[in-house]
């Protein structure tokens, strides 16, 4: 199978100054950390790309707009399904001395979970008091996939990917031990932040060497890179697809690496204000959100 060829090598999804319509659109500078930009407030001029994100022959164009609020790579309409690894990888296993899996540890995550770049994190009600439901952050390399995928090989795996995007899976971790089921725990509305940009699987021909880290009110607390993994993604792609069709659309979340904050002493804990930031290596950059508990004076964006 022929692996999935895009004009575009990242792709954003903007709400633009000039027309206050959603578009898509690939940054005018390669190097621009866009989510830290559109936090800043600083502009962001981008190349409209004339077709849809899960279409790879989408094109870039010469048209330029303005970025007026930058948005998750992929809408909540555009996303099949939301998959998910829990302790995948080695030193995550060791910091909460829990068994490395035998196989890839899976739950899924509802749509209306997903939110976007600069977006609160809302922490609801039955998650407080935040010291005692322990709300925590988790950087995480995102897949999505590009094209029907069945019983694929690990050695075909990558063909089916169309990019890489970043997560924060935001757990609850007094709910994730109530049940052996994460969903409930990991599922809450408006609590998983997704992008901020989509770099085509093109542009990264190893994925198992991507850096990633996540700060806390200026604090870096987790830095680590995909090679660690204890399930890399092309054995994540090919065991997620075998009897199950994962459609174009279908983002997977591959798990996080250590420095979470319930297995710190003291625990750290996501509270009402906080600032917290994950970052991905090769062109992913940041992804910026502020936390809101229900109940409480929002935080400002």
């Amino acid at each position: 199978m022929a692996p999935i060829l895009t004009q575009w090598t990242r792709l954003i999804r903007f709400v633009a100054a000039e027309t206050a319509q959603i578009h898509i659109g690939q940054p005018v500078d390669p190097r621009l950390d866009v989510g830290l930009a559109a936090w800043n407030k600083q502009t962001i001029r981008v190349y409209e790309i004339s077709g849809s994100t899960l279409d790879p022959a989408s094109r870039v164009t010469s048209n330029i707009l303005t970025v007026e609020k930058l948005l998750s790579p992929l809408s909540r309409e555009e996303m099949k399904v939301v998959r998910c690894l829990g302790l995948n990888y080695s030193d995550h296993a060791a910091e909460t001395k829990m068994a490395k899996p035998a196989a890839p540890n899976l739950f899924y995550k509802p749509l209306t979970s997903m939110i976007g770049p600069n977006a609160p994190i809302f922490i609801p009600k039955v998650a407080q008091p935040v010291e005692e439901h322990l709300s925590d952050y988790e950087v995480e390399l995102t897949i999505v996939i590009g094209k029907a995928a069945k019983n694929v090989s690990e050695a075909d795996a990558l063909d089916y990917v169309l990019g890489y995007t970043g997560a924060n899976d935001v757990s609850f971790r007094k709910h994730q031990r109530t049940t052996s089921q994460c969903g409930f725990s990991k599922g809450f509305d408006n609590t998983t932040p997704l992008g901020p940009v989509l770099v085509s699987h093109n542009a990264i021909s190893n994925p198992q060497e991507i850096p990633l880290t996540c700060t806390l009110n200026g604090q870096v607390l987790q830095d680590s890179n995909t090679n660690d993994q204890i399930f890399n993604v092309r054995q994540t792609v090919s065991f997620l697809s075998q009897g199950t069709t994962l459609e174009p659309g279908s983002v997977i979340l591959t798990g996080t690496p250590k420095g979470v904050g319930f297995a710190r002493k003291p625990a750290i804990v996501l509270k009402n204000g906080d600032d917290c930031r994950v970052w991905l290596g090769h062109g992913i950059g940041t992804l910026i959100n502020p936390v809101i508990e229900e109940g409480h004076h929002q935080a400002k964006l």
